[in-house]
């Protein structure tokens, strides 16, 4: 398989009206850099391309056109089984990305076995200066240091965020309702001591008041704090 090849199998799964519904749901992408394709399409020509000889030029083709390029280079970069060959992919993508949909499906199954390497990996994104290298270090705090690994400087880490950047905030809502799901007793004081900066703080309660994760009862507490 060609780096052609990849193109052309891409626009080949091109759905028109797809492509339209994407776009107004991921507004940073210019619709001309949309072919249309849904993520199942995607996924699969990512396990064709994991296992290519292709795959290796194609990660190093950037940046690329077409916004289900950045996609399809993300789900490739989640099936890497190596975590310094996974890094190293990571890092040299982060930069490209230019919108919360890759960054958010940029999920590496690696990472969960190596806690002890993601660390400090994520401290150093979520001091970024880029929006989506931001968010994305953001996301995996949320996604690997919420559990067993949890730990009080976490949140904090979170909360000393400060932005104008409404996809960076977001993230921020998304990690605080998603730790006060996991974690309520030790992150509740961020809500009930409005810690967190205001849009962070009113979009956190609305997301927890959302989930079906949290007590009625805790809901009616936080409507509180609105």
């Amino acid at each position: 398989m060609t780096l052609n090849d990849i193109r052309s199998r891409l626009i080949a799964l091109k759905d028109e009206k797809y492509g339209d519904f994407s776009h107004k749901t991921i507004p940073t992408v210019e619709r001309k850099r949309m072919i249309g394709v849904r993520t199942p399409l995607l996924r699969a020509l990512a396990g064709e391309l994991a296992g290519d000889d292709a795959k290796e030029a194609f990660l190093k083709d950037l940046p690329h056109t077409y916004f289900e390029e950045y996609q399809l280079h993300a789900f490739v970069i989640a099936l890497e089984k190596d975590i310094d060959k996974c890094l190293e992919s990571v890092e040299a993508f982060l930069p490209f990305i230019d919108n919360w949909a890759t960054c958010d499906q940029l999920n590496p199954k690696v990472f969960s076995k190596h806690h002890d390497r993601l660390l400090p990996c994520i401290l150093r994104w979520t001091a970024s200066e880029n929006t989506y290298t931001r968010r994305f270090g953001i996301k995996m705090l949320m996604d690997h240091f919420l559990d067993e690994d949890f730990d009080a400087a976490y949140p904090q880490l979170v909360a000393d965020v400060h932005s104008d950047e409404y996809y960076i905030n977001m993230m921020c809502a998304w990690y605080f309702a998603t730790a006060l799901a996991k974690q309520y007793e030790r992150v509740l004081p961020y809500i009930t001591e409005r810690r967190l900066d205001t849009a962070v703080h009113k979009k956190t309660i609305q997301k927890a008041v959302e989930s079906y994760r949290m007590t009625e009862e805790q809901k009616q507490f936080l409507k509180g704090y609105r």
